[in-house]
């Protein structure tokens, strides 16, 4: 058991303290404000604070975790060995900067709850994170800065214990449109075919007559290849089908299709599967909990797993909405648009709401990449990307969370290379 002293505990400390000593370093913790008790301890402690107490381990504190709401901290991004860090102590701590405090601001999401200029789709942007700003969006920094306070914890403790862990791989599968001509009724298939006719896409014109006529399979329908894939290579991928109403956002086809819940409950049999959320569902809990009713329907139990990697998250409302309606996991901590880490980290971590300053039940899964950077990179620049996320990653034990889209593997799209960038991001040689 690791015995902390801080002169005051707070939620944020509880919070951040629990996920790097015991999530992620897996150490028994207790707290104690209490000094004598500190020193009369004969095992593993340290203190957390703004004196060092004697000859303890000591990590000096700034304002941060004692805090509550938002406050707009100064920050400066520092070089610290082969990384960055921020918020800065004195040279009387034994790490030059307070990891706690920096692990929860990157955490917390505390910088998107703060003005800040968004994207297009109202998003929060790489571009306008400290990560990115600061140079270390690429890197996992709080598993990173983690492991270097495990070694300075096993210099000063001979016979201290760390949890095993190892590299882990997982894959999402986001499916917006389960068919690309099929089940999209009379209207949108004539409109469909016109608007191929206009731009001189007679392919198109042949292949949605063929499908509509069952003379072939749709070519956004690959299921049974990436069944292929999980039964020949074991993978760990999730599935997150959407079941949106029609809408000026969604266009996916009505989830009531048979050939649709088919597949649904086909995918169910052999991999996970998720909901991946349409546009009013991430403001409005009411259509969240349609959505949610509708895919437990189909596959007769409880929905485990949600992405939202289209739209802003608007946190924390609607982290706070998952976790009313007892939704578990949520895989949409991640940028769409950008390799990187968005809360700085690759391990699932709870959710902490700031503005009710608890600790939620809502694990975030969080993602490095999505297959939509493959737009603006070249293929040889995404791999190597990707090459280095993965070195950085294997050196502390972290997981690779990867996004791919269902269509990536159709002939209509570059499927040779995404299915190299699969095997790549599963090191499958």
């Amino acid at each position: 058991m690791l015995l902390i002293y801080t002169p005051k505990v707070t939620s944020r400390i509880i919070y951040v303290f629990k996920h790097i000593c015991t999530h992620i370093l897996g150490l028994e913790i207790k707290f104690t404000t209490r000094i004598e008790e500190f020193i009369a301890h004969q095992g593993l402690k340290f203190s957390y604070g703004k004196k060092r107490l004697g000859n303890e381990l000591f990590i000096q504190n700034v304002e941060l975790l004692l805090e509550q709401g938002l406050s707009d901290p100064e920050i400066k991004v520092l070089p610290w060995e082969e990384t960055k860090c921020f918020f800065a102590v004195s040279e009387n701590s034994d790490l030059p900067f307070d990891i706690f405090a920096a692990s929860f601001f990157m955490l917390s999401r505390y910088e998107e709850y703060l003005p800040h200029v968004k994207d297009d789709f109202g998003r929060f942007p790489a571009s306008e994170s400290l990560a990115y700003k600061g140079g270390f969006h690429k890197q996992p920094v709080v598993e990173i800065w983690t492991y270097k306070f495990k070694t300075l914890l096993e210099t000063r403790f001979n016979n201290i214990a760390f949890r095993e862990r190892a590299f882990h791989t997982k894959t999402i599968i986001s499916v917006s449109h389960v068919f690309n001509f099929k089940n999209k009724g009379f209207l949108r298939s004539i409109a469909g075919t016109a608007s191929d006719l206009f731009n001189l896409k007679f392919y198109r014109v042949t292949d949605r007559f063929k499908v509509l006529l069952r003379l072939r399979q749709d070519p956004y329908n690959v299921f049974d290849d990436l069944i292929s894939y999980i039964k020949k290579y074991k993978l760990d991928i999730v599935f997150m089908f959407q079941l949106s109403d029609y809408n000026a956002y969604d266009k996916n086809i009505n989830y009531n299709r048979l050939n649709y819940r088919s597949i649904i409950k086909y995918v169910a049999d052999y991999s996970k599967v998720g909901l991946r959320l349409g546009y009013f569902a991430i403001a409005e809990q009411e259509v969240l909990k349609k959505e949610k009713k509708r895919l437990e329907n189909i596959i007769h139990g409880p929905l485990q797993n949600v992405i939202n990697t289209k739209y802003n998250l608007m946190l924390p409302i609607h982290y706070s909405y998952l976790t009313e309606l007892e939704i578990p996991n949520d895989y949409s901590m991640g940028y769409p648009e950008s390799i990187g880490f968005r809360a700085g980290s690759s391990e699932p971590f709870l959710f902490y709401d700031i503005n009710m300053e608890v600790t939620t039940p809502l694990t975030i899964h969080p993602y490095v990449f999505h297959s939509q950077v493959c737009h603006n990179l070249e293929a040889g620049e995404v791999q190597s990307e990707i090459a280095g996320i993965i070195k950085k990653l294997k050196q502390v034990d972290g997981s690779f969370r990867g996004i791919f889209k269902n269509r990536d593997f159709s002939e209509y799209s570059n499927q040779s290379y995404y299915y190299a960038l699969l095997k790549q991001v599963n090191e499958i040689k």
